[in-house]
């Protein structure tokens, strides 16, 4: 069985602090998936940066403090690529993938977005360079004999069941119709497949992010942001997905919680 997941950890050195070195050594995934390190490499400390056990990839942005996405492997990877090809965001610390026999598994950590501020700006230049990528990343890993796993908070809640408090959020970034009809033409014309929602199409969540304001999480006033998007093939063989949720507030070591999700498909050998 392949295992999988993604997390944003808000902070990587922050979160290695506050448990996520202990839920990196507990977990059964072969691939792990992180968004938003905020650091460089050689910041991290030695538990977080080369883990016993894991080949882990960083790739941190140009802009010390922001960004960075990684991935830890059980297995050595083939061949590494940071950026997907646009050279605005190639060093930006938000895409990251690694090459598997037989699997393709990349972590995105999409622009989060502010309505009529230049960060949404960059968010649509980031989804109108990214939504080609993805066509042609299916198009030749699956020549090539390899499944697609992209994994990460894609900062877009797709449909109303993805966010508690959708009527006033309709007008905020994450949640505007023109982004929700470009995460569906993920789906519908490149053809990945959200794996919790091929398995749980009804909702509403399970929310993978909450914010550390008011009482959001006690509330489970959540987003549904963070996903696991498959190549079709891949997605008819997941058999879970779950939602880390911590048991109570305190601890938290992110605002967002890991996604794990369970494939009837070989994992990649150690």
């Amino acid at each position: 069985m392949l295992t999988v997941s993604t997390v944003n950890v808000n902070g990587l050195r922050a979160a290695a602090k506050k448990g996520f070195v202990e839920w990196l050594a507990a977990t059964e995934a072969d691939v792990v998936a992180c968004q938003e390190a905020r650091a460089e490499p050689d910041q991290l400390p030695a538990e977080v940066r080369e883990p016993r056990g894991w080949h882990a990839v960083h790739a941190a942005c140009s802009i010390k403090g922001r960004n960075g996405v990684s991935l830890y492997s059980r297995h050595e990877p083939e061949s590494v690529r940071t950026g997907f090809g646009e050279p605005e965001f190639e060093d930006s610390g938000r895409y990251l993938e690694l090459h598997l026999p037989g699997l393709v598994v990349a972590s995105l950590y999409l622009p989060s977005g502010d309505v009529g501020t230049p960060r949404q700006e960059e968010k649509e230049r980031f989804m109108a360079a990214f939504l080609p990528y993805l066509a042609e990343l299916r198009a030749k890993s699956e020549a090539s004999g390899r499944e697609v796993l992209v994994m990460g908070d894609w900062n877009i809640a797709y449909a109303e069941i993805d966010l508690k408090n959708w009527r006033t959020n309709r007008k905020n970034s994450g949640f505007l119709p023109e982004e929700r009809a470009w995460l569906g033409r993920v789906f519908d014309e490149v053809g990945y497949v959200d794996v919790q929602r091929r398995l749980s199409p009804e909702g509403p969540g399970p929310y993978t992010w909450w914010s550390y304001r008011g009482k959001a999480f006690d509330n489970d006033s959540g987003w549904r942001i963070d996903l696991i998007c498959a190549t079709p093939r891949l997605a008819d063989a997941c058999t879970s997905v779950r939602v880390e949720r911590a048991a109570s507030y305190d601890q938290r070591w992110s605002d967002h919680a890991p996604v794990t999700a369970r494939f009837d498909h070989p994992a990649p050998a150690s």
